[in-house]
């Protein structure tokens, strides 16, 4: 589907919609959990529902109401199940080390750019513990069972091999100890998971990143667990706030333990005017000016922060970007690609980005199936002087589906083309 939108300033309120991040780790704790959960979230996006079928193909019993999921923990596993994890990375790296602890034969397959997205230390890290795998790359069958121990990872390839480890050894037969070898990046989301472990009662413990993991645990469900606000998601919207007219997001805890409510902090160094409560986030224009900003721990905010860097006075640097490159998109070139599409002008690094302030003035987009690529070239369109096309924009399924509603519904204008 390829957009064409009318430039238009955003402005209002909305409902951030639920966390894709909080609702992978409920669902598949809900599932491994004996008794059953109830979930109150009341949107799903196409990387959430993969994971729903996937633990429904594993043995779980999903049902979805109007305002939340139930969840009926796995009383008897699948034999040979097939776990088609499409473009969801999250949900492969997650499931691979859960189905392998629970000592289920599986075959896994994805879509798009999944094959190619890196998981060789995670599936190195498995075989030293007892599985199998047929080959290096997505489509692959997976045989044999993850055992506890003694484990490395590097913490700066991915955090989601930390998250997939972290959710399965505590139901395997031997105490673990997990130590990251580097620095760890993206840590927020790893305290997210150690947040929903404890939330199902497991213990594990971390100090100077060396987790201890006793074995032989059980995960018990709290009966009701409600999925957190999208700080990711909001970002966009909000980044809309500094551009054009006030924005207000509710719904976003300002207790998230979510590494992207750092966007505050980036739309304050920009000089945009925030303000925020328990739970409600009010973002106004300012005299916006370059800066350098270290997006380490929050590599997803990337594009859009090149989208204000392109509205601001001077350069921004946005630096220790390099993990952005195996994403649905390269997207540091995608990024790069977008602000120089609309008349903006940024320098692609190894590692990040030079973005240089001015403005933009319209043009084409290609979304390069990437929702991140897509909702940023749309916000991008309300500071442009000319139309803004999106070509392949129906990739915000995969993360947000309703996000050219909720855009119409603060003002924005757009039609299919």
């Amino acid at each position: 589907m390829n957009l064409s939108i009318t430039p238009s300033p955003l402005g209002g309120e909305l409902a951030a919609i639920p966390s894709k991040s909080d609702a992978h780790r409920v669902l598949i704790l809900a599932a491994l959990s004996r008794g059953t959960t109830r979930i109150e979230i009341n949107r799903l996006s196409d990387d959430i529902q993969t994971t729903i079928d996937c633990l429904c193909a594993l043995g779980a019993e999903i049902r979805r109401t109007s305002d939340a999921l139930i969840v009926r923990g796995i009383s008897a596993f699948a034999e040979l199940p097939e776990l088609n994890c499409r473009e969801s990375g999250s949900t492969l790296r997650f499931l691979l080390p859960v189905a392998a602890v629970c000592g289920v034969n599986a075959r896994f397959s994805g879509s798009g750019r999944l094959p190619e997205r890196p998981i060789g230390e995670l599936v190195e890290a498995m075989r030293l513990h007892g599985v199998r795998f047929s080959t290096e790359q997505l489509p692959f069958s997976m045989e044999g069972q993850l055992s506890g121990g003694e484990y490395a990872l590097k913490g700066n390839v991915s955090s989601q091999y930390l998250t997939g480890l972290l959710l399965a050894l505590p139901l395997a037969k031997e105490d673990s100890i997990l130590k990251l070898t580097t620095k760890l990046e993206s840590a927020a989301y790893v305290e997210m998971t150690l947040r929903t472990l404890r939330s199902f009662g497991a213990a594990v413990e971390e100090q100077n990143g060396v987790y201890r993991i006793p074995g032989s645990q059980v995960y018990r469900t709290p009966g009701i667990i409600r999925v957190e606000g999208d700080w990711s998601n909001a970002a966009f919207f909000l980044a809309a706030g500094a551009l054009k007219s006030r924005v207000r997001l509710t719904g976003l805890s300002k207790l998230s333990p979510q590494g992207d409510q750092s966007i505050l902090s980036a739309l304050t160094r920009f000089g945009a005017h925030v303000q925020q409560s328990y739970d409600v986030v009010e973002v106004s224009p300012g005299a916006l000016h370059g800066c350098e900003l270290d997006v380490s721990e929050t590599p997803d905010l990337l594009p859009i922060l090149a989208v204000l860097a392109a509205n601001a006075t001077g350069e921004t640097r946005l630096v220790n970007a390099a993990r952005l490159r195996y994403k649905e998109s390269d997207r540091l070139t995608a990024t790069a690609n977008l602000v120089n599409a609309l008349g903006g002008k940024a320098e692609e690094l190894p590692d990040g980005l030079i973005v240089s302030g001015g403005g933009l003035c319209g043009g084409t987009v290609d979304g390069c199936r990437d929702h991140r690529i897509v909702m940023s070239a749309a916000i991008a369109s309300i500071a442009c002087r000319e139309p803004v096309t999106i070509l392949g924009a129906d990739a915000v399924n995969k993360s947000y589906p309703e996000f050219f509603e909720d855009f119409a519904h603060l003002g924005g204008k757009w039609h299919v083309v």
